[in-house]
């Protein structure tokens, strides 16, 4: 895809057009451009439509063009619905008679080898050059719902929003457009646009999510993205939907990706892209999805309901069991629940027989049966508490009569007031004979409906995490560090301490040495005990070399060392020559934590922290930051560590430094931002020692290579 911006009037002539030529037109059952034609005329399209076929003179009642040099100038948009081979030829004519915009079915471009990549490329420099906008190749096309435009081969029966708050969507697979436009038309959620991107020659996701932001019948916006091409840009998008308050639901495949092989450093294996993408896109407020069908029961809480402003959600049921289950899948989605008790919720205890204590899970019992009104003033006391960010009622429906006597109660809790916060309804027994016009007149009144609870406890654990979410933002001072341009490659440990040091990155006391000697002299200085470590560029993990040896107690111990680690480092790679040795101080025990980052070529600067040492790789239990966090979003991000107990003190043991931790991590932020040729950095074992006492990296790492231009 080409990095220029599609301006608003060629996305218009795609999205909106008043004309549509055809090419490939056919009255043929089954043939791709018979279903344009007939989508068309089923819809209703009261422009000019232009069918291109050479074997056909007419084709119902229109006209039939010859060729695409045949048809009138300036026609907004041409359907392509003929083979690869014809596609490239297609494109220039269509450019030379000013059309506007185009939309490629076929595939074998980018994905079929290089030829089909040449292709590819060359149908993106056209658009670029005659300022066209061109949706694919290898796509399924679009639909505006607003004006009841299909331009698709998928039969599609465009209705319009006609005022209802409507959602778009927007997905690279056109598979995956139609699958959602088939969920959601379903779930009776009306649609503005549903766009299928391909393979991106020459418009992306990111302009069509420009578009939906600005479009006044878009509300929120469905994504299926395997792939960012324009990552700054879609960044920029997100902070505007953001803005506008039009959430974005995102499914992107691929979070099973091996790491990259490539990676120098902990950092940059563990770093990798779909973590990375996800904690920048996240930090926009994007919400993500991890299943089609969550993506699906998101963008319904979203479309029927208010925001969801605070995280921690209250329940209603009728079953002890039910309230088992609901703490248990509360428990394992991270859901929190509100803290409600006889004590501190009087309306809900007023709303409540004595017999039946207040908690959440409430379980009302079957005393709503014969006391309807219970479901109303419960559900309304839950939805006046402030305390309170969204309501699940889990209802038993066994029968039309029991659910005849269930829903007017419910539904009666909305009535009087202004709905501030979801209320959804969820059935316990899927498959219960519950009339449609119960569930149609719930939608209506803003309360989704779903066949079970544990959907949507899935679908509030992720509308919970964005809620919580703190997406404020520091303005760090990015720190240059002086004397990088003269590295590039690996740069050992003892290098890149004395390029960070200066900086105010804590290291242990220590000095670089070239001969046993003067590895004497460094550990007379600094004092014994002393630890040795092998330093060359192209030794990353001296552990596993015999490259460290610890607790050297005198001048004899480390000369001893020097030739130790010699032997050690030859036995290991015999081609690998040492720049010397580092000495440093050994220091106090403490908890083994490891802080670094990753300067993405794509996404900017991340940085990760986590438990560390030489496991770090497999406990993987890390945590990304983004450089523009505040330390308290950072000491609040490390607290979320699976292992943050052992920073809190755990059994006995004192309290850590979380501070210092997220200071550093700060620091190692501002070292990225400054330095976009700074590709990895890598401090490993960080130790964090008890509250006001610091943390401290004993080990450095950094690749350095030029930056992209």
């Amino acid at each position: 895809m080409t990095d220029q911006t599609l301006s608003h009037g060629a996305l218009a002539r795609l999205l909106k057009p008043r004309s549509v030529a055809v090419i490939g037109a056919s009255d043929k059952p089954g043939a791709l451009g018979a279903s344009v034609l007939g989508n068309l005329d089923r819809n209703g399209f009261a422009g000019e439509v232009y069918p291109v076929n050479p074997k056909r003179e007419t084709i119902g009642a229109r006209r039939c063009y010859p060729s695409v040099e045949a048809l009138p100038e300036g026609i907004d948009v041409a359907v392509l619905a003929i083979p690869q081979p014809a596609v490239l030829d297609a494109v220039r004519a269509l450019a030379a008679r000013k059309a506007g915009a185009a939309i490629i079915f076929s595939a074998g471009f980018a994905e079929g080898g290089e030829e089909g990549k040449a292709q590819q490329a060359e149908i993106g420099r056209i658009a670029a050059e005659h300022g066209m906008a061109i949706e694919g190749p290898n796509c399924l096309g679009l639909v505006n719902y607003v004006d009841a435009i299909p331009l698709t081969f998928v039969e599609t029966r465009a209705v319009p929003p006609a005022g209802r708050r409507a959602l778009g969507i927007v997905s690279q697979s056109g598979a995956m457009a139609a699958v959602l436009g088939a969920t959601f038309g379903a779930r009776d959620l009306p649609m503005s646009y549903s766009i299928s991107t391909g393979n991106e020659a020459a418009s992306g996701v990111e302009d069509y999510v420009e578009w939906l932001i600005d479009d006044a019948a878009t509300q929120v916006i469905a994504m299926i993205v395997e792939q960012f091409r324009g990552p700054a840009r879609f960044l920029a998008a997100a902070a505007r939907a953001r803005a506008a308050g039009k959430p974005i639901v995102l499914l992107h495949p691929g979070k099973s990706s091996a790491a990259r092989e490539s990676a120098a450093t902990h950092t940059g294996a563990m770093a990798g892209d779909y973590s990375l993408m996800r904690r920048k896109v996240e930090r926009e407020g994007v919400i993500f999805a991890e299943t089609l069908e969550e993506l699906g029961d998101i963008t319904e809480i979203l479309m029927r309901c208010p925001a969801m402003e605070r995280a921690d959600i209250a329940v209603l049921g009728e079953s002890g069991a039910f309230k088992a289950l609901t703490l248990d899948l509360a428990e394992e989605f991270a859901v929190p629940l509100a803290a409600l008790d006889d004590a501190n919720a009087p309306a809900l205890r007023a709303a409540l027989p004595p017999f039946v204590p207040v908690s959440n899970p409430l379980d009302i019992t079957a005393q709503g049966l014969s006391q309807p009104e219970i479901y109303t003033n419960t559900l309304a006391a839950l939805l006046d508490d402030d305390r309170v960010g969204a309501v699940l009622a889990g209802i038993i429906q066994t029968d039309p009569v029991t659910i005849g006597i269930k829903a007017p109660a419910i539904r009666a809790a909305l009535e009087g007031r202004r709905a501030t916060k979801p209320l959804i309804y969820a059935g316990l027994d899927e498959g219960a004979p519950i009339p449609p016009e119960v569930i149609l007149d719930l939608r209506a009144r803003g309360i989704p409906c779903f066949p079970n609870a544990e959907r949507v406890i899935r679908a509030l654990s992720r509308l919970a995490a964005r809620a919580r979410r703190d997406l404020s933002r520091a303005e760090p001072a990015p720190t240059p560090v002086a004397g990088l341009a003269d590295h590039r490659g690996v740069v050992a440990e003892y290098q890149a301490k004395r390029l960070l040091g200066p900086l105010g990155l804590a290291f242990p006391e220590g000095g670089f040495a070239d001969s046993a000697e003067s590895a004497v002299v460094q550990a007379e200085r600094v004092g014994y005990p002393v630890a040795m470590k092998a330093q060359a560029s192209a030794l990353g993990h001296k552990s596993d070399a015999g490259g460290v040896l610890l607790n050297l107690a005198d001048a004899d111990a480390v000369r001893a060392a020097w030739e130790r680690i010699h032997a050690n480092v030859a036995a290991y790679d015999a081609a690998l020559v040492l720049d010397g040795v580092l000495i440093e101080k050994m220091g106090a025990r403490g908890l083994e934590m490891i802080v670094g980052g990753r300067n993405d070529p794509e996404w900017g600067p991340v940085v990760l922290a986590g438990f560390g040492g030489v496991t770090a790789e497999i406990l993987k239990d890390v945590c990304l930051f983004s450089p523009d966090m505040t330390t308290a979003q950072i000491e609040a991000g490390l607290m979320q560590l699976k292992s943050a107990a052992l920073l809190a003190g755990y059994r006995g043991s004192p309290a850590l430094d979380v501070p210092a931790l997220a200071r550093l991590v700060a620091q190692v932020g501002a070292v990225l931002s400054a330095e976009p040729d700074l590709v990895e950095l890598d401090l490993n074992p960080v130790i964090v020692y008890p509250q006001g006492e610091g943390v401290v990296a004993l080990d450095a790492l950094m690749l350095v290579e030029p930056a992209l231009a």
